[in-house]
């Protein structure tokens, strides 16, 4: 593997209750030379931010005690986290609804069942340049 990520590489935090999408988020993006950063609740997700300050994070949007969306709001609330994609990931891929997700102001959005393809290209794109 070449070297040069392994001294600094791009930190991801994944904000999802469901073990099974947590694992293959995981994995595929561990296997890409990123860190993963986990969190179960968007209140969790909260206070990651306090001790580390990841380059993207993936939300899921359906979560327990604070949804997605209003984690994501509270995120890029603050302005040092302006910057910071946030890519919605969801259950929900009826007609309109990136459209809605994306006007709620996340940075992206994947559908699930996640395509891994898809997840690593779109990741690639939001970190382009960082």
């Amino acid at each position: 593997m070449n070297g040069v990520y392994m001294a600094d590489k791009l930190k991801i935090l994944v904000v999802e209750d469901n073990v099974m999408n947590k694992i293959l988020v995981k994995e595929v993006l561990t296997l890409n030379g990123y860190e993963i950063i986990e969190a179960k609740t968007g209140t969790e997700a909260l206070k990651v931010f306090v001790t580390v300050r990841p380059d993207l994070v993936l939300m899921d949007i359906q979560l327990p005690e604070m949804d997605g969306v209003t984690a994501m709001r509270v995120i890029k609330s603050d302005k040092k986290n302006k910057k910071i994609p946030v890519i919605a990931l969801t259950a929900s891929a009826m007609k309109g609804e990136e459209e809605k997700i994306l006007n709620a102001g996340f940075d992206g959005y994947i559908a699930k069942p996640i395509d891994t393809k898809k997840l690593v290209e779109l990741v690639g794109t939001c970190l382009k340049g960082k």
